[in-house]
């Protein structure tokens, strides 16, 4: 018979120790815990209060930069077609022609004279005049309100560059508008016409002439009449808002009369405009212009040089039109440049920042500093307008 050894069974199982028990966190590593929980809690919050700031400076800068550049390039595209009217050149600009000017300008225009007192002169000065400029708003009281002190008014004109029926993007003939009309054939009666497009059927038409071939079933292209007011308002939407604005009144017919409308608003934050005008009244030689006489030419073989008339470049320091001292008839006839000072401003104030910059807008003055928290940036451009100053030039 075989015998079993049996071990005592706790010494198979090994012995038995007491039971460890489990425990949490003390109170000084709890507390330490919170404490490292806090630090970080708070450096997250204090980045994210300073990206949010930064984000929201970022947005004013984009804002004020973005308008700014706007509104130069709004200005920039209207003056630079200034004097732009088709096929027409002024006598006074026409270096082709053998006999004096009939059609130099004898009167500066007021912008907001009611169409029913234009006349022969008038319209013959807005042709010759394409920009003009004022310090005040008492060229056009009734239109030009709430205007930001120590700004300027700009007033562009030209025919659109776009014919009616031409092109999709181009507007029909609006019934009773104002309309530009040149004259190509050598029997036309007149050079060009400025006149209202019929209001209704049956209407008499004014545009009457014709294209070169002087076919009488192919009238001469029509433009519409474009003079555009700009200033600055002190307020964006509501009265007291504080939110200086760019303002554009266009040139359109109310009521069958033709006229400038109700400005519109176009770009807020723009606080600060300035306009200088550049004046060509010097030949290539240094000469006066002299519009009482026909073209001298220095070599009359050639006529590469024009004693008498303007060579397309402005002469002089660029020249601000006030109300003490406005430009005159024979300034405005030779503008051939125009210097545009914009200052904008951003939409809210920067916490603690005060600005404290003095811009220089011009040779009108200064502006600032104004010691608030908002920030502003000045831009500055000047426009060559290609009509007058192209026509002036001589290969």
């Amino acid at each position: 018979m075989n015998r079993v050894n049996h071990q005592p069974l706790e010494r198979i199982a090994g012995p038995v120790g007491p039971r460890r028990i489990q425990s949490g966190f003390s109170l000084v590593e709890l507390m330490v815990s919170l404490a490292i929980s806090l630090v970080i809690l708070a450096a997250l919050v204090a980045l994210f209060v300073n990206t949010s700031r930064s984000n929201r400076e970022f947005e004013r800068a984009n804002s004020m930069i973005e308008n700014g550049r706007l509104a130069i390039q709004v200005l920039e595209n209207d003056v630079i077609h200034a004097g732009f009217w088709g096929t027409y050149v002024p006598q006074f600009d026409d270096q082709t022609a053998d006999a004096a000017p009939a059609d130099v300008p004898i009167l500066v225009p007021g912008p907001c004279l009611a169409y029913n007192l234009w006349n022969a002169d008038y319209e013959n000065a807005l042709i010759g005049l394409p920009v003009q400029a004022y310090d005040d708003e008492a060229a056009c009281p009734a239109l030009i309100l709430n205007k930001v002190p120590n700004t300027d008014v700009l007033l562009v004109r030209h025919a659109d560059t776009c014919v009616p029926g031409e092109s999709v993007n181009c507007a029909p003939i609006t019934p009773g508008g104002l309309y530009f009309q040149v004259g190509r054939c050598t029997t036309d009666p007149d050079p060009f016409v400025l006149g209202q497009s019929p209001a209704a059927p049956g209407d008499p038409d004014p545009f009457t002439l014709l294209q070169r071939e002087c076919d009488a079933t192919a009238p001469a292209e029509i433009r519409r009449f474009v003079s555009n007011i700009y200033y600055v308002r002190d307020y964006a939407l509501n009265p007291g808002d504080g939110t200086p604005t760019l303002m554009r009144s266009e040139f359109d017919v109310v009521g069958g009369i033709p006229q400038h409308v109700a400005a519109v608003p176009l770009i807020e934050g723009i606080e600060g405009f300035r306009v200088e005008l550049g004046i060509d009244d010097l030949s290539e030689t240094g000469a006066a212009v002299d519009y009482t006489e026909q073209v001298e030419w220095q070599d009359p073989e050639f006529r590469t040089i024009a004693v008498n008339r303007g060579d397309g470049v402005p002469d002089g320091d660029f020249l601000r039109c006030t109300a003490g001292a406005p430009c005159t008839v024979a300034e405005l006839t030779n503008v051939t440049a125009v210097k545009l000072h914009v200052l904008a401003r951003s939409p809210q104030v920067t916490p603690g920042h005060t600005d404290t910059k003095t811009y220089v807008l011009g040779s009108a003055g200064n502006m600032g500093p104004f010691n608030d928290g908002f920030k502003r940036h000045l831009f500055v451009t000047t426009v060559r307008l290609p009509n007058p100053a192209g026509r002036r030039m001589t290969p």
